[in-house]
C-alpha cells in the first residue's frame, strides 16, 4: 500500500500544481479574451520571431557542452557526433515532457545503447544535474543581489524582493567551488534540476539499487569553472529568447527581466511539471506586473513554439530522414550513423509526438476557428458535416492520446491505428474550419511515422494494462488544459441548457460544448474497456503439454541452461506460436526468469515486453536473472537495468588438450583417479533407467552428508524423471558407480555442461575434477564446440571509488564472504581449466528494490523460505 501511494503521490501532485496554476492563470487575465492573445501572438515583428528562433538554436548548441563536461568527467571515449545527438534529443524531449511519460529516459538509453556502463551513466547524469544547479544558482544569485525583483504583496511571503534567495544561492555556489577545489567529497540526495536533468537522474541513479543518498566527488576547479560558464551562458541566452520577444510596452532592462526569468525557473523546477507548463507563464505575468499582460502571454506562446516545440519538431525530422534513409540505397550511407540510434529512440519519440498531436486535436475542438474561413466552409460543406467533424475531431484527440502509450509499447496494431486516426484528423481539421495548420502539423507526423513501422513489431494488447501512473496524470492534463481553455475562451457566454441544442455555422461556444462532449464520452469508454478488460493472474505450473512444448523448443536451443525447463518446477511464458519461451518462477514480489528468453533471436524482444507486462498486471517486479550481455539492449529498452552478478566459465573444446605446463595439474588430477581404478562413462538417455536406483543412492548419500535439502530454479535437483531426460556421465570405481552428473547438450553440439553432480561421501579426492575432465575431453571428440562450467557468482565486477553500492558489496563479499560461500575458491577451480569468462547480469527495473530482489532470489533457488531458514 504505502509504495503503491508512493507511486501516485508524485504524479498526483504535478497535476495538482498544472491545475492550480490554471487557475491562477485564469485569475490573473479574467479581463482578457482569447482573441486577445491570438492578436498579441500575430503583431509579434517578423524580425523577432527571426531573432528569438536564431538565440534558440544558439542555446541548443550551447546545452551540448553540459552532455560534454559529463562525458569528460566520467573519462568515457565518445565522438562528438554522439554527445551532440544525445544532448539535442535529450534536451528537446525532456524539455517538454519530463518523466511524466517515460521521455526522460532519452539520455540513459543513448548512452547506455553506446557503450557506457549503469556506473558511468550514473556519474555523468549526476554531473548534469550538478551543472545545471551550480548554474542557476551562480547566475541567479549574482542577479537577485543586484537588481532583486519585487514579489508582490498579495503573495503573502516574508520577504518583498528576491534579495534573500540570491544570498542563500550565491552561498551554496560558493560551497561548491570551495569543494572543487579543496576536493572535498559532497553527500546529495537524488535531486531534481530542469526537466529532462531531474528524471533522468532519478531514472538512473536508481541503478545502483542499494541507497537513497550519493557520495559525490566534486570535479577539479577548472572543470568546475566549466559548469558554471556554460550554464551560466545557457541561462543567460534562454532568457534572451523571451526578452527579444517581449512587447514594447514593457520597458524592462535585460538585467531585471533576467532576474524575472530565472525565478520562474526555479518555481517551474520545483513544481516538476513538465516544461514548467503554467508555473513559468504564471511567475512571469506576476512577476513583471504590467498593464498589458495580454501581450505578454501572446510573447510567451511565441516562446514555447520556438524553444520547445521546433527542437521536438527538428528531432522527429531527423528521425523521419533516419527512416526515410533505410530504404533508399543511395542516401543510406549519409544516415549511417543515425540508424544505430534511432532503433532506440525512435518509438519513445514518435510515441510523444503522437500524444502532442492528440492534444492539438482536443484543443483545437474546443476553440474558434480563425476569423474568416468558416465563411468559406461555410460555402464548401454542409453544417452537418462541420457539427460531425467538430464532434469526430476531439474523439480522434483521445485515440491519439491512448494509442501514444501503445506506440511506446511498440504494438504493432498501435501503429496501423494512429497511421488511421492521423489520416482522420487531417480530414476533420479542414472540414470542421479550414484549419490548414493543424492539417499541416498532422501530415508531417504521418510521414514520419509510415517509415517507421519496423519498430512497431509486437502484437501484445493495447487495452492490457497500458497505461501507468504518469500516462494517466498527462492525459488528466491534456484534458484539464482543454477545458480551462475552452471555458477562457467562452467565458463572455452565458451558459443554459438551451446551448447544447443550438446548431449553426456561428455558434462556436455550442459547438466546443459539444466536442468537449465527444471527448468526455471517449475518455469514459476507454476507462471502461480498461476497467474491465480481463486482468492477467499468474499461471499455473505447467502442464503436461507445456512441458512437452517447452522441450520441443529446448531441443533446438544452443544454449545448455534451457535444459532447466525438464525440471517442471517453472511457470512458463510462450509467445503466440510456441516457438520460444520464458521460463520463470514467482517469490515474494517478483516474478524471475531463469536466463534469457528460449527460443530465436527473432523473438526474444517481444517475449520481453511480454513478460513485463505480465509482472505489470500482477503487481510484481520483473527480474531476468543470469542474462547475457549480447542480449542487454532488450532489458535496456523495456525501462530496466542491468548489474553484474558473475561471470560463466567456457572452455573451447576445439583447442583443449591436456599438453603444456599449463595443465600439468589436471594430468596429475587423471593419472591419480587412473591409478585408483576409475573410470568415466556416459550412459545413452535410453539405459538411464537401468542404473537410476544406484544415482538415487549417491543422491541421498550426497545430500545427507551435506545436511541440506535439494536447490533448484537456477540449479537442478535430484527427481528421477528429470535425470532420465539426460545422458549422464558415471565415475565408476571397481566397476561400481560411485559418482555421476548429468550432462546438458545444446543443439548443434554448440554447447555442452554438466547439471547433477553427486558422489559417496568416502569418495576419493579430486573425483569431481577428474570428472569433469573427463567429460570435456568427450565433449571435445564428438565434436562440441563449447564447455559451459557454470557461473562463478560475484566474479569480475569491476570497483573503483565512484562505483555505485551494489559492485562494492559484491566485491566485499567475493573477498570476504567465504563464510558463507566458497566464491573465491569457486573461482579458482574453474580457472584450472583455462576457460574464457564470460559476463552475466541480472536485470530489473531501476529502483530500491534490489535487496529485496535478491531476498526473492536466494529464497527461489533455495527451494521457499522454510527450507532456507533451515539452513
Amino acid at each position: 500500500m504505502i509504495e503503491n501511494l508512493k507511486k501516485i503521490a508524485g504524479p498526483l501532485f504535478v497535476l495538482i500544481v498544472f491545475l492550480a496554476a490554471l487557475y491562477m492563470l485564469h485569475h490573473e487575465l479574467r479581463q482578457y479574451h482569447l482573441n486577445d492573445f491570438v492578436a498579441a501572438l500575430h503583431s509579434i515583428p517578423l524580425v523577432y520571431l527571426v531573432s528569438a528562433v536564431l538565440l534558440t538554436a544558439l542555446n541548443y548548441l550551447i546545452l551540448i557542452g553540459y552532455d560534454w563536461v559529463g562525458v569528460r568527467y566520467v573519462g568515457h571515449p565518445m565522438p562528438m557526433k554522439r554527445i551532440a545527438i544525445a544532448s539535442f534529443l535529450g534536451s528537446a524531449v525532456g524539455n517538454n515532457f519530463g518523466s511524466l511519460l517515460g521521455g526522460s529516459g532519452v539520455r540513459y538509453h543513448l548512452y547506455s545503447n553506446w557503450g557506457l556502463s549503469a556506473a558511468e551513466i550514473v556519474k555523468l547524469v549526476l554531473l548534469l544535474s550538478i551543472t545545471f544547479w551550480i548554474g542557476l544558482f551562480g547566475i541567479a544569485g549574482v542577479v537577485m543581489v543586484i537588481d532583486p525583483a519585487s514579489i508582490p504583496s498579495r503573495l503573502h511571503l516574508p520577504f518583498s524582493n528576491s534579495r534573500p534567495i540570491g544570498i542563500l544561492f550565491c552561498v551554496m555556489t560558493a560551497f561548491y567551488l570551495l569543494a572543487s577545489i579543496t576536493q572535498t567529497k559532497i553527500r546529495i540526495g537524488r535531486s531534481r534540476t530542469r526537466q529532462e536533468f531531474g528524471s533522468v537522474e532519478s531514472e538512473v541513479l536508481a541503478t545502483s539499487a542499494a541507497t537513497a543518498r550519493w557520495q559525490f566527488s566534486p570535479p577539479p576547479i577548472k572543470l568546475a569553472g566549466v559548469q558554471y560558464l556554460i550554464a551560466a551562458l545557457d541561462f543567460a541566452v534562454a532568457a534572451a529568447v523571451l526578452y527579444v520577444l517581449l512587447p514594447a510596452a514593457f520597458d524592462v532592462t535585460f538585467w531585471h527581466f533576467f532576474g524575472v526569468f530565472l525565478l520562474a525557473i526555479v518555481l517551474s523546477v520545483i513544481s516538476t511539471v513538465p516544461g514548467g507548463l503554467g508555473v513559468f507563464e504564471l511567475t512571469v505575468i506576476v512577476l513583471l506586473d504590467g498593464s498589458n499582460s495580454h501581450e505578454l502571454v501572446g510573447s510567451l506562446m511565441a516562446f514555447r513554439l520556438i524553444y520547445y516545440l521546433i527542437p521536438l519538431v527538428v528531432g522527429l525530422f531527423l528521425l523521419g530522414g533516419n527512416e526515410f534513409a533505410k530504404n533508399k540505397h543511395h542516401v543510406k550511407g549519409a544516415f549511417a550513423f543515425t540508424q544505430k540510434w534511432s532503433v532506440v529512440i525512435a518509438p519513445r519519440l514518435l510515441a510523444i509526438t503522437v500524444f502532442l498531436a492528440g492534444a492539438i486535436l482536443l484543443v483545437s475542438g474546443t476553440t474558434p476557428p480563425a476569423e474568416g474561413r468558416m465563411a468559406l466552409v461555410r460555402r464548401a460543406l454542409p453544417l452537418p458535416v462541420i457539427e460531425i467533424s467538430h464532434f469526430i475531431g476531439s474523439i480522434l484527440g483521445v485515440g491519439l492520446l491512448v494509442l501514444a502509450r501503445g506506440l511506446q509499447r511498440r504494438i504493432e496494431t498501435a501503429w496501423y491505428l494512429t497511421v488511421a486516426l492521423l489520416v482522420g484528423g487531417i480530414v476533420v481539421s479542414l472540414m470542421k474550419g479550414f484549419d490548414w495548420e493543424e492539417a499541416t502539423i498532422l501530415g508531417l507526423m504521418l510521414l514520419v511515422l509510415l517509415p517507421a513501422k519496423s519498430h512497431f513489431y509486437r502484437h501484445g494488447s493495447l487495452l492490457r494494462n497500458p497505461f501507468t501512473v504518469g500516462w494517466f496524470v498527462a492525459i488528466a492534463m491534456v484534458i484539464g488544459l482543454t477545458v480551462w481553455i475552452m471555458f477562457f475562451a467562452y467565458k463572455h457566454v452565458e451558459y443554459r441548457d438551451a446551448l447544447w441544442w443550438k446548431f449553426a455555422f456561428d455558434a462556436h461556444a455550442p459547438r466546443s460544448l459539444r466536442a468537449l462532449v465527444g471527448m468526455g464520452l471517449a475518455v469514459l469508454f476507454v476507462g471502461m474497456l480498461h476497467l474491465t478488460s480481463s486482468r492477467g493472474k499468474l499461471p499455473d505450473l505447467p502442464s503436461d503439454a507445456d512441458i512437452a512444448a517447452a522441450l520441443n523448443i529446448v531441443r533446438k536451443s544452443p544454449t545448455t541452461t534451457a535444459n532447466l525447463a525438464r525440471l517442471g518446477d517453472k511457470r512458463f511464458l510462450f509467445n503466440d506460436d510456441r516457438s520460444a519461451f520464458i521460463m520463470y518462477g514467482a517469490e515474494g514480489g517478483s516474478l524471475i526468469s531463469m536466463g534469457d528468453p528460449v527460443g530465436s533471436e527473432e523473438t526474444m524482444r517481444d517475449l520481453v515486453w511480454e513478460f513485463r507486462e505480465l509482472c505489470d498486471v500482477t503487481g510484481r517486479t520483473p527480474v531476468f536473472y543470469q542474462v547475457d550481455e549480447d542480449h542487454a539492449a532488450m532489458y535496456v529498452e523495456t525501462g530496466m537495468t542491468l548489474l553484474k552478478v558473475g561471470e560463466e566459465g567456457r572452455v573451447p573444446l576445439a583447442t583443449f588438450n591436456l599438453e603444456g605446463k599449463k595443465r600439468a595439474d589436471l594430468r596429475r588430477s587423471d593419472r591419480k583417479m587412473t591409478e585408483a581404478g576409475c573410470t568415466v562413462e556416459v550412459v545413452a538417455v535410453d539405459q538411464v533407467t537401468a542404473v537410476m536406483p544406484r544415482l538415487q543412492e549417491i543422491s541421498d548419500a550426497w545430500l545427507g552428508d551435506k545436511s541440506g535439502a535439494e536447490k533448484g530454479f537456477s540449479l537442478g535437483f535430484f527427481k528421477p524423471d528429470y535425470v532420465a531426460t539426460c545422458p549422464v556421465a558415471v565415475v565408476r570405481q571397481n566397476d561400481q558407480i560411485i559418482a555421476f552428473a548429468n550432462l546438458w547438450e545444446g543443439a548443434d553440439q554448440e554447447e555442452l555442461s554438466l547439471d547433477l553432480m553427486r558422489y559417496f561421501p568416502d569418495s576419493p579426492n579430486g573425483l569431481m575434477e577428474f570428472l569433469f575432465l573427463k567429460v570435456i575431453l568427450w565433449g571435445h571428440e564428438k565434436g562440441f564446440r563449447w564447455f559451459s562450467l557454470g557461473m562463478a557468482p560475484l566474479a569480475g565486477i569491476e570497483v573503483k571509488d565512484d562505483s555505485p553500492l551494489w559492485n562494492k558489496v559484491a566485491d566485499l563479499t567475493f573477498r570476504h564472504g567465504e563464510h558463507f560461500y566458497n566464491f573465491q575458491g569457486l573461482r579458482n577451480y574453474k580457472d584450472k581449466f583455462d576457460p574464457e569468462w564470460k559476463p552475466k547480469y541480472i536485470a530489473c527495473p531501476p529502483g530500491i528494490k534490489l535487496p529485496l530482489v535478491l531476498a526473492n532470489l536466494t529464497t527461489l533457488i533455495s527451494g521457499g523460505l522454510r527450507k532456507l531458514i533451515r539452513r
